[in-house]
């Protein structure tokens, strides 16, 4: 897709559609549509439509114009807001994403969409929200249908008004795209089946996509994890016959200083059957996208070679399969940590754990990292307890929580921060060995998170439980059915946050 921006009134602007904000400023019970437009051409031809009620600004609802007088465009897309009060950068990404799906169906390829004028806020922050939603909002599922259709769009301009600063405003189309394309990497590997995304594969994915950005790569097979010592990783990739992969990612930019050293580990079981605690065959499927962890990090990686921030970065992805077979572990078997910890295997289907223990023990060890965080498809007690709505976020360290909270505002994305409190380390415990890797049935998200808090040692660490969240059921106006990419945003913005 291409990208443009353009300084001048929005009326004047030739395009296939122009897309304007529009939001509700009335009482809670009574709407009262507001154009967030200073051209009187909007407003004139959004009056008819606002007095008939077809147009109140209610969140994302849709109206379009054909050859609206005293406009240029070919077409005005009228997409709501929501309530005036509560308008924000993330609202305004929706109604961009919404915008591209509604558009890209009807074969409409080339797209403007105008700026709010209103000063709700900073229009750096508009441009950046826009072209992110436009992206996300352009990306589909349907990679190996025979019959799909290229309905992409084909370019975005970006319209502000009058007296903006040109070089503030393309550095943040420049930054949107970016982290758009990013967001959008990390949906297509999650989207990957998993015979054409092995773990084999993915570090391969990864190798070119650091070439791309000229991060380094190292992967390491299973003669180095083996020597290494990894034996809760081993334990979980043993069962397979597909090799497992550790992938490093290195980013240490010039005039970085020595610390802090940023880890970020993911989870990328590229599928989990459960192994021999096998998973029921119902929704079994969708594990191809036990995978998300490690492509969320991969994503976020991308971009931070791109945007360029002044702090070291480092990515470690423990990519492998689970799978039931002669070579398999056992419930009841035991296994010895990268750290030396010793592990009672309750249950093989808690895998995710596992992988990542040895992957912590990896970053802060090997690779020096003094500030941590991890991000996996890890519990369905998570989906649970937070459904399909918010991530779920752990932390050891409340300034580091906050550090995370702010990235998280900043990108819109919806977390919840659950406890970690002494008493659930006493679930985890062992009658043979240090810790079991299930603490059974209740807590189940906070004895996982309990589980690899063993493992980060005494390093500030967020823990980012994204299984009910990493894939969206359901289609929503603003983005497709599929792999969402969710934490990618909020890990770019919590990495930058330590470069400011």
């Amino acid at each position: 897709m291409k990208f443009d921006l353009v300084i001048k009134n929005a009326a004047d602007v030739e395009t296939d559609c122009l897309v304007v904000p529009v939001v509700d400023k009335g009482e809670k019970d009574r709407p009262q549509a507001a154009v967030l437009s200073t051209e009187k051409p909007f407003h004139d031809v959004a009056q008819e439509l606002i007095a008939s009620g077809e147009l109140s600004g209610k969140a994302l609802e849709l109206a379009m114009l054909y050859r609206p007088a005293g406009v240029k465009a070919k077409r005005v897309l009228f997409v709501g807001g929501g309530k005036e009060k509560k308008f924000n950068p993330n609202d305004f990404r929706k109604i961009a994403g919404a915008a591209a799906r509604h558009l890209k169906s009807r074969n409409i390829r080339n797209v403007a969409i105008a700026l709010p004028s209103s000063v709700h806020f900073h229009a750096d922050n508009a441009v950046r929200a826009a072209v992110i939603g436009v992206l996300l909002g352009d990306f589909d599922p349907d990679t190996y249908k025979s019959d799909r259709k290229d309905q992409r769009l084909e370019s975005l301009t970006v319209v502000a008004p009058a007296g903006s600063d040109e070089k503030l405003l393309r550095a943040a189309l420049d930054e949107g795209r970016i982290i758009g394309e990013s967001q959008n990497f990390t949906r297509e590997l999650v989207n990957e089946p998993s015979n054409r995304l092995t773990p084999t594969i993915l570090a391969d994915r990864a190798r070119q996509m650091a070439s791309e950005t000229g991060l380094h790569c190292e992967v390491l097979g299973p003669d180095d994890i083996k020597a290494l010592k990894m034996g809760a990783f081993w334990g979980v990739a043993q069962g397979s016959e597909e090799p497992p992969a550790l992938i490093v990612l290195k980013y240490s930019p010039a005039g970085a200083p020595a610390e802090p050293v940023l880890g970020l580990v993911g989870k990328a079981i590229t599928f989990d059957t459960g192994g021999i605690s096998i998973k029921p065959a119902d929704g079994m499927e969708k594990m191809k996208y036990d995978m998300a962890g490690g492509a969320t990090m991969l994503g976020a990686m991308r971009a931070i070679a791109q945007l360029k921030p002044k702090v070291k970065v480092n990515a470690v992805i423990c990519a492998s399969e689970n799978m039931p077979s002669g070579k398999a572990q056992k419930p009841g078997d035991v296994q010895i940590a990268m750290s030396g910890k010793s592990i009672e295997i309750i249950n093989t289907d808690a895998e995710g754990r596992l992988v990542l223990a040895d992957g912590l023990t990896y970053a802060r060890t090997k690779l020096g990292c003094t500030h941590l965080v991890d991000a996996a498809t890890l519990t369905g007690a998570c989906v649970v307890a937070l459904a399909m709505v918010n991530a779920g976020i752990f932390a050891n360290d409340d300034a580091m929580y906050e550090r995370f909270e702010k990235a998280r505002h900043q990108a819109g994305e919806k977390m919840w921060r659950l406890p970690l409190d002494d008493e659930y380390r006493d679930m985890i415990k062992s009658s043979i060995a240090d810790i079991v890797n299930s603490g059974g049935r209740y807590g189940g998200a906070v004895t996982a998170a309990m589980f690899l808090k063993e493992f980060v040692e005494d390093k500030p660490w967020i823990h980012l439980d994204i299984a009910g969240t990493a894939w969206v059921d359901e289609a929503k106006p603003f983005i497709a059915k599929g792999p969402s990419g969710i934490a990618v945003r909020s890990l770019i913005e919590f990495v930058r946050g330590f470069a400011a």
